[in-house]
């Protein structure tokens, strides 16, 4: 695919130029909380603004229903990338209407503007075709060049992602092009001991990515709600904790490859545990305990791994030439149950060899607990996206850009 610097070679003073960033970050009311994918995609806007580009950002926040919401608004973000720019950012109130083709045609050399949300417009996620099509050509008629550097929604089959580039000269960022390269390094170019630490809610949600890493990755570490379903298939007790019943025959048939594979998959040892979810509004104490993994009460829920596994897996992590971590390992919103995700980023910051955190919850974890960025190898702002790459799917936003 080509990239941004040979179309900043090519030159883009005075042109329109439409950037399909990923501003969905999460917020309270109008606050941001965490503003991760603002920032990454502040290299690929300024070196395009100090070209003398007339500067487009679009995104989608959210999952408002193809309809504006003020919810869902990115005026917050907009405002956000002007401080992180520090420079002036006009907003559109629409994403094609006569806000967004009046704040557009009234842009300078070097100025950035920021339209509505592409969610607004049911045409951004239709499943028809045509319907699609004509929301990307309305797109369209607002800029002469696209870049690409929304990592978080490559894997999605939407307009500005896959329809809008075949309609005007595209080149990736700055970010999606540092994404690629770093998922090559877990792909195509593994450094070992390659590591692997899955969290997370739903054991369903990374099956797709455990097949493909039965392969290639030298150890599995589980945690997160998922490892209850783990732990189910061993034929543990795992009382009210978050389970998979319907999943438990398939995680019993990769147990068995893992250790016909040579592949080591590390469960918990032990977890904490209560009798109720913590309120994560008040963060008042939950008062949990610590049992071991083959002993959870039938009326308790494992909320967080224990202090053993937190010492095994820092251990199981120390010598990783690569590491790749995605999923929370407990309810790391809440204090009482935060120390076994804390424990692994820890590990991931002590690791000698590359590591990588990968998106989603994990990168929020990783900032709320107060870890340095700089610290990780890479934090990707694509949870969803990095593990359908690791699982072999073919990205739609990747492979319209390579057209």
């Amino acid at each position: 695919m080509k990239t941004i610097d040979e179309l900043l070679s090519e030159g883009v003073a005075g042109k329109r130029v439409f950037v399909r960033a990923d501003l969905n970050v999460p917020l309270d009311g109008t606050t941001i909380t965490d503003d991760g994918r603002i920032r990454a995609v502040v290299p690929t806007v300024k070196a395009l603004a100090d070209a003398g580009a007339r500067v487009i950002v679009a995104s989608h926040l959210g999952r408002p229903k193809g309809a504006p919401d003020p919810a869902f608004s990115l005026a917050p973000a907009a405002a956000r990338l002007g401080e992180l720019l520090g420079a002036d950012v006009a907003f559109a109130e629409d994403t094609v209407g006569t806000s967004a083709e009046a704040v557009v045609s009234g842009l300078a050399d070097g100025q950035v503007a920021v339209i509505e949300n592409l969610r607004f417009n049911a045409g951004e996620t239709s499943k028809d075709d045509a319907e699609r099509a004509a929301f990307a050509d309305k797109l369209a008629g607002l800029a002469d060049v696209y870049v690409g550097d929304g990592f978080g929604a490559v894997h999605r089959k939407h307009a500005s992602v896959f329809d809008l580039p075949k309609r005007l000269p595209h080149y990736a960022g700055y970010l999606i092009a540092t994404e690629v390269g770093v998922l090559k390094k877990l792909t195509d170019d593994v450094q070992r001991p390659y590591v692997v630490a899955l969290g997370g809610a739903k054991v369903s949600d990374k099956l797709a990515v455990i097949d493909q890493l039965l392969g290639k990755a030298d150890r599995l570490l589980i945690g997160g709600g998922m490892a209850y379903t783990f732990l189910k298939a061993k034929g543990y007790e795992v009382g009210i904790s978050l389970l998979q019943e319907d999943q438990v025959p398939a995680v019993k048939e990769y147990i068995e490859r893992a250790e016909k594979n040579g592949v080591e998959l590390v469960l918990p040892v032990d977890v904490l545990v209560a009798s109720e979810f913590p309120d994560l509004k008040t963060k008042a104490p939950a008062n949990p305990t610590t049992v071991a993994a083959d002993a959870i009460p039938a009326d308790q829920e494992g909320l967080d791994i224990g202090p053993e596994t937190r010492k095994l897996y820092a251990s199981k992590l120390a010598d990783a030439a690569t590491v790749f971590w995605n999923g929370p390992m407990g309810v790391f919103e809440h204090p009482d149950y935060a120390e076994g995700t804390k424990a692994v980023a820890q590990a991931l910051v002590d690791a000698p060899g590359f590591s990588v955190v990968g998106g989603g919850d994990s990168a929020a974890a990783v900032r709320t607990l107060g870890f340095d960025e700089n610290a990780f190898g890479h934090i990707s702002t694509g949870g969803g996206a990095s593990l359908e790459y690791l699982e072999g799917k073919t990205l739609p936003g990747l492979a319209a850009l390579e057209d």
